[in-house]
């Protein structure tokens, strides 16, 4: 028995540590937020609405651009035994949201499962050793990774096509990557050609054989989610070409904000890989190993910056080799420790560890309250319920629904809850809704019950810890003072 335990603890150690990191964000944080609201959206329908399409959320919000359902169906055909238990048990639908996001997680997590195990036929179990480590002291990688961004979906072929890439199976590589850019996220085209220019160059793909494997995967990439999304769309469209043609073509990303050229590399990659960074930019003068790993990973994020728009998510596919570059510098710094001028390293080092751990405790705090309106929904469900047999109407206003709700967070009947846009505030009072969540501290017709604070912004001070995290009432929860049930009861007040 202890050999078996010795056994699986050798072989699956590494992705429990991954995993428990990965879980905790999960059930700590559970709600999500507008950028991972159609996949989430599209989840919930597929396994509460099933074929009844007219009742899917896409076809009353279908946002900017169209997006592919080939992840939501993945990750909800994995989840749906569990979640058929759930509603057979009749628990709230929010237990169905751990569910869709633990398994998001745990496929993200067996791509990195087959990059790390290249790694360590490569360079070796130390090197795949330093590099658990500097995920797990991450934040943002283990916190993304069971979120159902379209980056992060992207992710997990991304993951693959690394694993492949440095099993020099370069062929299979591109075709992930293709298939990745086609479906996902068309701007992992930026990451394929950085690196099949190097395998080119390299010799180590022929331009004709590269061009067949990818045609092909392409041919198929498209057929498949055209033929999905036409469908679920309820219309003939190729949504990544569509998404494709909004940013690039037409350049309208950058009405959601402009940033410097240099913002990827200044701030970016810092926040995400936090010890892993000055031990990438070390590793390049300590060991030759690292340049043909970097190379194109540096080309691709230098070709995103001249997008004017730019969020850390867009360049989270480059992590898993930043962090494969980071962990052999590590590993090289730890071999030679007892030598004087490495000593010093390896004690910087040791304290880069720690300020890791430092900066992800404070991202996590962070992020702990940077989703009220999921908090506010939650508190209204346990105090709010009426002893009335009518249909409670909850309106969730657009800063609400984009800081925290989504379909998983709703009650079955007697509650109901309208999204519905562009109310003045005037207008509530005429309107029959029980309660309102809303951004607004005051609206006429209704009392304000209760606030919930949201994260603001980090301030220095000179007492321990030296920095704080600031918050502030950001969603508040009205009740209608026309429903005497309501103005009876002792709410929290704002």
């Amino acid at each position: 028995m202890a050999h078996k335990s010795g056994n699986f603890l050798h072989n699956y150690g590494y992705d429990l540590i991954l995993g428990s990191v990965a879980a905790f964000y999960v059930f700590s944080i559970p709600y999500t937020k507008v950028e991972e609201s159609f996949n989430m959206q599209a989840m919930h329908d597929i396994l509460y609405h099933r074929y009844h399409l007219t009742e899917y959320d896409h076809l009353e919000f279908p946002g900017v651009v169209p997006r592919t359902f080939i992840g939501a169906w993945l990750v909800s055909i994995l989840a749906s035994p569990v979640v058929s238990i759930i509603n057979f048990l009749h628990f709230p639908k929010i237990y169905s949201l751990y569910i869709v996001r633990l398994v998001l997680g745990c496929i993200m997590l067996s791509t990195l499962r087959f990059f790390r195990i290249q790694v360590r036929s490569k360079f070796g179990h130390q090197v795949e050793a330093f590099f658990v480590i500097l995920t797990s002291l991450q934040f943002h990688l283990l916190f993304y990774c069971t979120r159902p961004l379209p980056n992060i979906l992207a992710l997990g072929l991304v993951n693959m096509a690394y694993g492949y890439w440095l099993k020099e199976r370069f062929y299979t590589a591109l075709r992930f990557l293709v298939v990745a850019t086609l479906i996902f996220r068309c701007d992992v085209l930026l990451l394929a050609c950085p690196i099949g220019l190097q395998l080119l160059l390299t010799r180590s793909v022929t331009l004709w054989k590269a061009i067949k494997h990818c045609i092909v995967a392409a041919i198929l990439s498209i057929g498949l989610t055209v033929m999905v999304d036409s469908i679920m769309w309820r219309r003939v469209l190729w949504p990544e070409f569509e998404v494709f043609w909004f940013n690039s073509v037409l350049n309208r990303s950058s009405e959601w904000g402009i940033s410097p050229f240099h913002w990827y590399f200044t701030s970016a990659l810092p926040r995400s890989l936090l010890a892993a960074y000055p031990l990438v930019i070390l590793g390049l003068l300590l060991d030759r190993r690292i340049l043909p790993c970097l190379l194109p990973i540096v080309s691709f994020v230098v070709m995103y910056s001249k997008l004017p728009h730019k969020e850390l998510r867009f360049v989270i596919g480059s992590l898993p080799v930043f962090n494969l570059t980071a962990a052999i510098s590590a590993s090289r710094i730890y071999n030679n420790r007892n030598k004087s001028f490495w000593r010093l390293l390896y004690f910087g080092m040791i304290g880069l560890f720690l300020l890791s751990l430092g900066c992800t405790s404070m991202f996590f705090m962070a992020s702990y309250h940077n989703y009220p309106s999921g908090y506010a929904l939650r508190k209204l469900h346990e105090i709010g319920n009426l002893n009335s047999t009518s249909e409670i109407w909850t309106h969730i206003d657009t800063y609400s629904a984009m800081n925290g709700i989504s379909r998983f967070c709703e009650n079955d009947l007697p509650w109901r809850y309208s999204k519905e846009e562009d109310i003045a505030l005037e207008d509530y009072n005429h309107r029959n809704f029980t309660y309102l969540l809303n951004e607004h501290s005051y609206i006429d017709g209704y009392q304000c019950l209760f606030s919930v604070d949201g994260f603001s912004r980090v301030t220095l001070r000179k007492s321990f810890p030296p920095i704080a995290l600031v918050k502030e009432p950001k969603v508040y929860v009205h009740g209608s003072i026309c429903n005497e049930e309501i103005s009876s009861r002792n709410f929290p007040g704002c």
